[in-house]
């Protein structure tokens, strides 16, 4: 079966060739025209004149184009419609659109975008936390409050209260690819855009409300992106949009990618946190009621913000069962770029807030943080039920404990803390720590018509099979992972299934490839077409040998009924002849979802996928330089699909957490300026900051649900593991000293040599 094969990623020879084609690599007709933004250069205001007489009187320019100029909608909003292509009057963000170029280079429409007279009137610009509740500038009218229970009653009655405050930074995407698209001007004003994005249908419709047509005059098409991370959910609209303005306005194909640092200047990041919380707990570190508030700063414009902020207060809870909670999520609008999707989409943010405070109440009992988490687990002993999230979702497959048992027995966890702790007895500059963490994290969009997908299988007559389905492609491995899925319904080798580019005229009205759900929701409509097919030649087979469709088996490529055996190619050719369909559509809906996210209740998650990582770390208090020495996962992918390809996953989402958390640091002046703009100034992890010693190993057991073979998402997960190595580095800070660190994130060196300050500074915890 083609399932569970370690097989490579379907790209892999292009990948490290380097001949796999990106939208920009797509070879153009003669006469392409280049696009490149004018942009702000203050974070708030009024646009009062923009001449761009000297940019239209640049060498190689077409054309201008400006608000004015827009024949029909200026938005590019996947959910508000609050964000203009170009802005018009009012200007929110240092960075903001305000004119397109259109001229027959890349750099000929790059250095005219500086030549616009552009006159503005700076406003006063809200920049952080503080401000905007200060300004009441928010995108609801007051915060959202999610919990059960008293709250207040149970921290005052509790034998312990802590409170405390967490910064947590936001992240640039910083996928390989920068955001790029092109578009062909077609007959009766339709319009074909190529984009790399990982959501064709919303380029599609923003497109079609952009040149005036309805959804079927406009097709998008995507073959593969160089990485995404959430980044190009929403972001990558200005960029069709634009394209296919500028293609309807001159007849001729239109194509923009973004230089580096304008695509870290225009476009959005990680929602950056506040996070406050006052918890009340007894003896054994066991939480009687906690009180979490989340300050999300959004940018100028909706975005996604609300339903990041949302799964932010559903992973409030992280592994832990909370009797009594209060999660409050003010949702605050700033001058800044829109914040937008990344991988995990609010879950990191919301489930690092827990894990701070399970540290916080291990140091202020002087007790094993793993312990703490043991004892405030979902399940466990107790004369009530521990397994109702606080948005009243029952935790039915809670996996945790023995996971983490497994995971500490094969990393060595007790005897490595007692190493780490006599290391830290005998060293005064070179401090070490190691953390524990677990992961819950909850699989489906919690917008819940997102839920469905759809794909389109072809058969031909000599067997071979074609196949789209409306998930796209980022380096993930989805559509090997697909191929695999359809090569097992059919039995033949996984060589015989071709998957082509994510096209909106092939399969319509997808859900963008995001949530975790690609595999699940995309799976599972390839199976069901194929399934479609499948019973077709079944029928065909038994009515021609006298027995049941489920007495044929198709397996290792060849077809059995009975004491006869065909190879599939002749079946197919067979069924051809006997005017058979050979083709299928499949559609696919999670199934058991009820959600209400006024209310806070409901069932928005189809099933949790689990991990714990255990990581160690060294850091100098001279300088707060640090390492990461080793670090070793366990991860919960259900019955693999390709175990390869997850652990793969794993090891580049454990990496992408530990850089959020520790050296990827977003820095904004007091102008509202972006200053980490450019590799130079923002410093990802390298090949260098991996673990020397890097342990990954797949938890082996089936999703207990019905999903695609019984597999689970592997997508966003694993970036949470990354949390183990913040943690590590509060505890080697908190080694230092017996005043709580209050270590923040991201925990740069100058953030760690400031915590080793606060720790060495006396008093108690």
């Amino acid at each position: 079966m083609s399932v569970a094969k370690p097989l490579p990623h379907d790209s892999a020879p292009l990948h490290v060739t380097g001949a796999a084609r990106y939208v920009d690599d797509i070879p153009m007709p003669v006469g392409t025209l280049h696009l490149a933004f004018g942009i702000s250069d203050i974070a708030a205001g009024r646009l009062l004149s923009l001449d761009t007489g000297p940019v239209r009187a640049a060498p190689g320019v077409v054309a201008v184009i400006t608000a004015a100029d827009l024949p029909f909608d200026n938005d590019v909003s996947p959910s508000n419609h609050d964000e203009p292509l170009l802005a018009e009057e009012v200007i929110s963000y240092l960075g903001q659109p305000l004119f397109i170029v259109v001229a027959t280079s890349h750099l000929s429409a790059r250095r005219a975008a500086r030549l616009a007279r552009v006159e503005t009137e700076a406003g006063d610009p809200i920049l952080t936390v503080d401000e905007a509740l200060a300004r009441n500038s928010r995108f609801e009218e007051g915060p959202r409050v999610y919990g059960r229970g008293d709250v207040a009653g149970a921290i005052a009655g509790a034998a312990h209260r802590l409170t405390g405050r967490l910064e947590i930074g936001g992240q640039e995407h910083f996928y390989l690819e920068g955001q790029a698209a092109a578009a062909l001007p077609q007959d009766n004003g339709d319009m074909v855009v190529m984009s790399s994005t990982q959501h064709p249908t919303e380029i599609q419709h923003k497109v079609a409300e952009a040149i005036g047509v309805h959804m079927h005059g406009v097709r998008v098409e995507t073959r593969r992106m160089g990485g995404g991370f959430g980044g190009k959910e929403s972001q990558g609209n200005a960029l069709a949009v634009a394209c296919a303005v500028a293609a309807r306005a001159t007849g001729r194909p239109c194509k923009m990618r973004y230089d580096r640092d304008d695509d870290m200047v225009i476009t959005g990041k990680r929602h950056d946190f506040r996070i406050e919380y006052e918890v009340g707990f007894d003896d054994s570190g066991r939480i009687e009621g906690i009180d979490f508030t989340h300050y999300t700063r959004c940018g100028w414009a909706q975005d996604l913000s609300l339903p990041v902020a949302d799964r932010a207060m559903l992973h409030a809870d992280n592994a832990y069962f909370l009797p009594a909670v209060r999660i409050t999520s003010h949702r605050l609008k700033t001058s800044t770029q829109s914040a937008t999707a990344f991988r995990g989409f609010g879950g990191p943010q919301g489930m690092l807030g827990i894990e701070r405070v399970m540290d916080h109440i291990a140091t202020r009992l002087g007790k094993d943080p793993v312990a703490v988490r043991r004892c405030n687990f979902y399940g466990g002993s107790g004369t009530e039920p521990r397994d109702l999230t606080p948005y009243g979702q029952q935790v039915t497959d809670f996996i945790l404990p023995d996971l983490m048992s497994r995971l500490e027995e094969t990393a060595c966890y007790t005897a490595r803390r007692a190493a780490v702790e006599s290391w830290n007895a005998e060293n005064a500059i070179l401090k070490k720590g190691i953390a524990l963490t677990p992961v819950k994290f909850g699989i489906s969009f919690t917008l819940t018509h997102l839920n469905q997908a759809g794909a389109l299988v072809h058969v031909y007559q000599d067997g071979s099979i074609h196949l789209n389905h409306g998930g796209t492609e980022m380096g993930q491995g989805l559509f090997q992972k697909v191929a695999q899925v359809a090569a097992a319904r059919f039995g033949v080798d996984v060589s015989a299934v071709r998957i082509t580019a994510t096209d909106t005229g092939k399969v319509p009205n997808t859900s963008a490839t995001a949530a975790s759900s690609g595999s699940d929701l995309n799976g599972m409509a390839v199976q069901n077409a194929c399934d479609t097919i499948r019973m077709r030649l079944a029928e065909l087979m038994a009515g021609r040998h006298q027995t049941l469709p489920s007495e044929v088996i198709f397996k290792d490529g060849k077809v059995h009924v009975g004491s006869a055996t065909y190879s599939f190619a002749e079946v197919v050719a067979d069924a051809y002849v006997a005017r058979i369909s050979l083709s299928a559509t499949g559609f696919y809906k999670t199934p058991d979802l009820a959600w209400d996210r006024i209310r806070g209740e409901g069932r928005p998650f189809f099933y949790f996928a689990y991990g714990a990582a255990v990581t160690e770390v060294v850091i100098d208090t001279l300088t707060g330089e640090n390492r990461i020495l080793r670090t070793d996962i366990l991860h919960d992918a259900g019955a693999s699909l390709n175990p390869e390809i997850d652990i793969g996953q794993i090891e580049g989402g454990y990496v992408q957490g530990a850089g959020w958390l520790t050296t990827e640091e977003l820095v904004w002046d007091d102008k509202g300026r972006l200053r980490t703009h450019a590799p130079s100034t923002y410093k990802i992890p390298g090949c260098s900051d991996r673990p020397d010693i890097f342990n990954v190993a797949l938890w082996d057991a089936p999703n207990n649900e019905a999903t695609v073979y019984r597999s689970k998402a592997v997508g966003e997960p694993p970036l949470m593991l990354g949390i183990s190595a913040w943690s590590a580095l509060c505890d080697a800070v908190q080694s230092c000293g017996d005043t709580y660190a209050d270590l923040q994130a991201p925990a740069t060196a100058e953030e760690i040599l400031a915590a080793v300050g606060r720790a060495t500074s006396g008093g108690a915890v």
